[in-house]
Order: C-alpha cells, then structure tokens, then sequence
C-alpha cells in the first residue's frame, strides 16, 4: 500500500488554516454585531471535503461519517 502521510498531513494542514479562516471571521462578526459571514457555509463545505479526502487516504473505514 503507498504511504500518502505526507498529502494527509498537508490536507490536516488546509483544514486547520480553513477553521482559522472561518474563526476569524465569526469573531470579526460577532464584534461588529452582523450575522453568519457569507463565505462560512462554502468554507465548511471545504474544511469537510478536505478532511473527507484526508480520511479516504488513511484508509479510515468511516469515512462517510
């Protein structure tokens, strides 16, 4: 089986700069008051395809999870 540790640990990577992304974002919003920024939904569905990619490369058997 090919080892893909270091494409899992650069998706691990993305997916954590992602969740800083959209933290900041809700922190810039509660501050100001407004509501869901508008790009929070397209970066949760980014953050989850890309920890979906990470886990079909691990071989994780609960990958639909």
């Amino acid at each position: 089986m090919t080892d893909y540790g270091s494409l899992v640990d650069r998706l691990d990577a993305i997916a954590e700069e992602l969740d800083d992304l959209m933290f900041d974002q809700l922190r810039e919003a509660a501050a100001e008051k407004r509501g869901r920024p508008d790009d929070d939904k397209r970066l949760t569905q980014a953050r989850r395809a890309i920890e979906k990619a990470a886990r079909l490369l691990r071989g994780d058997q609960n990958v639909l999870q």
